[in-house]
Parts: C-alpha cells; sequence; structure tokens
C-alpha cells in the first residue's frame, strides 16, 4: 500500500474547519484535522505547497518513520502551523492503519484502558445565578463534570460567556474584535461564583474553572487559595506558560489541581511542568501536539510524574481530532478528562461519526479507524469565511492576554 494523493478542504459548517484527505492506491483513505483557529489558510497552504509533495508514494503504515520526517526533515521546527500540518498528517495514517487493518483505532494504541471517556461540559452565563442555572442543566443531561464561566460585574463582556448556551464560538468574522479586562474585578468575582455553586449543588459534581491565561503567577496562586475549599477538579491556565517557572509560586501557595497546555506544541513546552509536578493535568491536543505518534509519547512521560492528560476538546477542533482523542484517551493509562464542546447540527452533518454520549462518558465507537467521515460535497456548500479570536485589553488600554 502506497499513498497515492492527498487534498486540502477548508469549509465553514458554523465554524471554519481544515481537513486533510490522504487516499492510498488500494483505495483506503484516512482523515485529519489542521484547523487553526484565526489562521487556518496558512496550515492549508503549508500542507498544499510543501508536505503532501513529500508524503505521496510513501507506506502510510511507517507513521513513526513519517512523523519523525516531517517533523526533523523541515528543519524549521515547532509552531502551530508547522505542528497542526504534521498532526493532520499522523491522524490520516492512523485512520488509513486502521480501516486497512478493520480495527477501531484504540487497538492499535493498546486497546481500552476504561470503559468510557468522561467529559466536561460548559455551562455559562451573564451573572452567578444564570451560569447555576445552566450548570444544572448539564447535570441534568447527565454530566459528571461541568466548567463554570460567569460575566464578570463592571466588565461589558467576559472569557467563556456566550449568547448561545449550546454552541460557544468566541471566533466572529471581521477583524478581531477587543474585549475589555480586569484582573481585580475578576479576583474578586470568582470566589463568589464557586460558593453558590457548591451551595446549590453539593460537594459531587466536578467543577472546573478557566482563567484563560489571564493572572499574573501570585495573582493565580491567591485565585488558588481562595477556591480551595470548593475543591475545583481544576483551574485551567491561570497563567501563560511560556515561563515554565512561574508555575513553582501558584503551587507554594494552593492545592487546587492545575491544568494548563492546550496551545503547547511539543513537550519541551510541558517539561519543566512535567517533571518538577507543577502541573496535574495537560491540555495538549492531537491537533496543536502534532498528532497520535507524539501524544503518546508526552503522556508516557507525564505518567511518571503523576500528571494525569485533559485534552483541549472545543469547537475550534473538528470531529475529527475528537474522534482522535477519544482513541487516545480510552487507551492511555492515565487519562483524567476530556473536554467537550458540542458542534453545530452542520458540522456534524459534514463530519458524521460514531462516538456518543451517554451518563457523563463519551465513547469513540466501534467503526475501524477513527470512526470519523467527511462529506466532501455538502462540505463545499459551507465556503470558507475569514473569522478571529478577539484580542483582550485592560480598563487602562494595555493589550493582554485574551
Amino acid at each position: 500500500m502506497r499513498i497515492q494523493d492527498a487534498k486540502v478542504f477548508v469549509c465553514s459548517p458554523g465554524r471554519n474547519f481544515v481537513t486533510l484527505k490522504i487516499s492510498t492506491d488500494e483505495g483506503v483513505y484516512g482523515l485529519g484535522d489542521c484547523t487553526l483557529n484565526g489562521r487556518e489558510l496558512a496550515v492549508a497552504s503549508y500542507l498544499t505547497d510543501h508536505v503532501i509533495p513529500c508524503i505521496v508514494g510513501r507506506d502510510p503504515f511507517q507513521t513513526e518513520d513519517v512523523w519523525q520526517y516531517l517533523y526533523r526533515g523541515a528543519y524549521w521546527r515547532k509552531g502551530p502551523v508547522t505542528m497542526s500540518a504534521i498532526a493532520a498528517v499522523d491522524m490520516a495514517l492512523w485512520d488509513i492503519k486502521g480501516k486497512a487493518l478493520n480495527t477501531p483505532l484504540y487497538n492499535l494504541l493498546g486497546g481500552k484502558s476504561r470503559t468510557g471517556v468522561m467529559v466536561y461540559g460548559h455551562a455559562n452565563g451573564r451573572d452567578l445565578e444564570e451560569t447555576s442555572d445552566q450548570v444544572a442543566k448539564y447535570i441534568d443531561e447527565g454530566y459528571l463534570a461541568v466548567r463554570a464561566q460567569s460575566g464578570v460585574p463592571g466588565l461589558p463582556s467576559t472569557y467563556g460567556v456566550s449568547k448561545d448556551k449550546t454552541f460557544y464560538e468566541p471566533a466572529e468574522k471581521g477583524l478581531p474584535p477587543e474585549n475589555s479586562w480586569s484582573s481585580e474585578k475578576y479576583l474578586n468575582h470568582v470566589p463568589k461564583l464557586f460558593k453558590a455553586l457548591r451551595t446549590r449543588f453539593g460537594d459531587d459534581v466536578h467543577l472546573l474553572h478557566d482563567a484563560h491565561h489571564r493572572l499574573t503567577p501570585i495573582q493565580a496562586a491567591r485565585l488558588g487559595k481562595e477556591i480551595e475549599p470548593y475543591h475545583l477538579f481544576w483551574l485551567e491556565d491561570a497563567v501563560t506558560a511560556e515561563l515554565q517557572e512561574g508555575f513553582r509560586i501558584i503551587r507554594q501557595h494552593t492545592t487546587t489541581p492545575l491544568a494548563v497546555g492546550e496551545i503547547f506544541d511539543t513537550v519541551w513546552d510541558a517539561r519543566l511542568l512535567i517533571s518538577e509536578q507543577l502541573i496535574d493535568y495537560l491540555r495538549m491536543t492531537v491537533v496543536r501536539g502534532g498528532g497520535i505518534t507524539p501524544l503518546r509519547k508526552v503522556a508516557a512521560f507525564a505518567d511518571l510524574y503523576h500528571v494525569q492528560t485533559g485534552c483541549h476538546g472545543a469547537t475550534d477542533l473538528s470531529p475529527v481530532t475528537m474522534g482522535a482523542a477519544l482513541h487516545f484517551d480510552i487507551s492511555v493509562g492515565n487519562f483524567g478528562i476530556q473536554e467537550y464542546m458540542r458542534h453545530t447540527p452542520e458540522t456534524d452533518e459534514v463530519f458524521p461519526h460514531a462516538y456518543w454520549f451517554k451518563d457523563g462518558y463519551l465513547h469513540p465507537g466501534d467503526k475501524p479507524g477513527l470512526g470519523v467521515d467527511f462529506d466532501e460535497k455538502l462540505a463545499a456548500k459551507f465556503p470558507y469565511e475569514r473569522a478571529y479570536l478577539p484580542v483582550n485589553r485592560k480598563l487602562d488600554g494595555t493589550m493582554w492576554n485574551w
């Protein structure tokens, strides 16, 4: 079997996605996701102009060698564009391998380590009461874990709070919108949110929260300490992680579990965080981390230091990545939890999939490969539309982390 052809599709069924389809000379094809929110066309060009010519004619079963070829052979390593492109190839090759052997991908990764993948949903509202009501809805739907985000008094908008409570999509058409931010107002408000949620729902439901890289280490330490009585499952992205040592300050002051990594490209972005046990959950994704091949190695490294996985799973990752993530999740021994934001009906129609949700868990299904397909004709009815994530400014106008 040899790779005969590969094509890149950019479509927008509810939001933009970039999909790679690799076909073989035996009629077996595989799918990969390389969506990079707000920079979709850069990845599409990288694949079409640089990667695809290098993989045609190769053996699709040589996932390790192809991955090393695309990573080491590029010389200019890392970065979200390069790693997303490599991830798409890697996903597609694993998909081909599973289909050719007529088995679900998880069987090629060691088999199931659990019966299902615990996921968390996103509850958000303009105020404490509205957020609390949204948490109640997720609990009623059978979720065991819920991420809670609330509007902050005095701020016109807050990360994680959307008009549509089911399909949260921060990217907007046109040029990047500007949001306002105040860490002080936020820090005063968040403990009140989780006090209210524990008072209403008790201790059984897992509660999570995302600070979205907006705090300094000492501010994050304060927040982690103040929310300790409400025993969150995790506090996510408390600070930007370019300075991995900054997490030492947070760790010194709080026992609230810490999660980070959705924008990480390689294990080097988390080496110190893992080896010094400064985090509890690593949120690297299959698509941003370069594919299944490297992410398995990262998970094995993290397992040595009692760090669990908690893959990012927002709507900017297509069902192809979600399918790949679920096969990864159900196979690794140190799985923690999987983010699950439901896609729009249009997205689900373009990407029909075998995975399914029940009683707080996602199941990858038993179809060969990833268990996700792609309707090219339907996708063509949803052309690409340029969209950007917002940018963030403090109340005095200083540019800050969105």
